[in-house]
C-alpha cells in the first residue's frame, strides 16, 4: 500500500495538468529505508520539445533504441511527449546525487498519461524493470484524459509495484499527515 500525504497528491496532479497534453514526470523522495514519500521533485520530460537541438537529437537517438519495434508507435502515431516520458539524464543524475547527499531514495516515481488510463504501458513496464529497477519503488500513474474515472478523490491516481515485468496494483491511502501512519510526529510542511 502507498500511504501518501494529500498535498503530494495535489502536487502530482497540478504538475500533470500543467504539462498536459505532454506527459509529466517526477520523483517523490523519502528517507532511505522508509516508505514515506516526502519531498516532491518535478522532473523534465526529455521527450518534450525544448528548443535545444543537441538535447533533442540526443533524446531522439535514445528514443530510437528504447522505443524500437512494437513500442515505436502509440495507436498508429510515432511516440512523442504526449504518449511517452523519459527523464533528462543529466537532471536525473543531479537528483540522484542530491538524494544521496540527503540520505533519500525515490519512494515514488510518477508520470501522467494524457490519453489513456492510469495503468502501466509495456514501455512503462520495461522502464521499471530495467537494470536500475528497485522493487521498493511505488510507480504512480495519473491520467489527465477527459472523463478519467476517479480512483483517489476526484483524480485517476493509481499506484503499482513493477518487479521483473510483473505489475501489481496497490491501494493508495491519502493522509493529511504521517503522524499516525508512520512516524509518530507531524510531518506536514508549514505552508505560508
Amino acid at each position: 500500500m502507498l500511504v501518501i500525504r494529500a498535498d503530494l497528491v495535489e502536487d502530482v496532479m497540478a504538475h500533470a495538468r500543467e504539462e498536459h497534453p505532454h506527459e509529466a514526470c517526477g520523483i517523490i523522495a523519502g528517507p532511505e529505508g522508509a516508505e514515506r514519500p516526502e519531498r516532491f521533485i518535478r522532473m523534465v520530460n526529455a521527450a518534450k520539445p525544448s528548443g535545444d537541438e543537441a538535447a533533442e537529437a540526443e533524446e531522439r537517438a535514445l528514443r530510437s533504441v528504447v522505443l524500437s519495434g512494437d513500442h515505436a508507435e502509440y495507436q498508429g502515431e510515432q511516440r512523442s511527449s504526449t504518449t511517452y516520458y523519459t527523464f533528462d539524464r543529466k537532471e536525473r543524475l543531479r537528483v540522484n546525487d542530491e538524494m544521496d547527499d540527503r540520505d533519500e531514495w525515490p519512494v515514488v516515481i510518477y508520470h501522467s498519461h494524457t490519453r489513456s488510463p492510469a495503468y502501466p504501458s509495456q514501455v512503462d513496464i520495461d522502464y521499471a524493470s530495467g537494470p536500475l529497477s528497485d522493487p521498493r519503488i511505488h510507480y504512480v500513474i495519473v491520467s489527465t484524459r477527459e472523463g478519467a474515472p476517479p480512483t483517489v478523490g476526484e483524480y485517476e491516481f493509481r499506484s503499482f509495484r513493477i518487479v521483473d515485468g510483473e505489475v501489481t496494483e496497490e491501494d493508495v491511502e491519502v493522509v493529511e499527515s504521517y503522524m499516525f501512519s508512520h512516524t509518530g510526529a507531524d510531518d506536514v510542511p508549514d505552508r505560508a
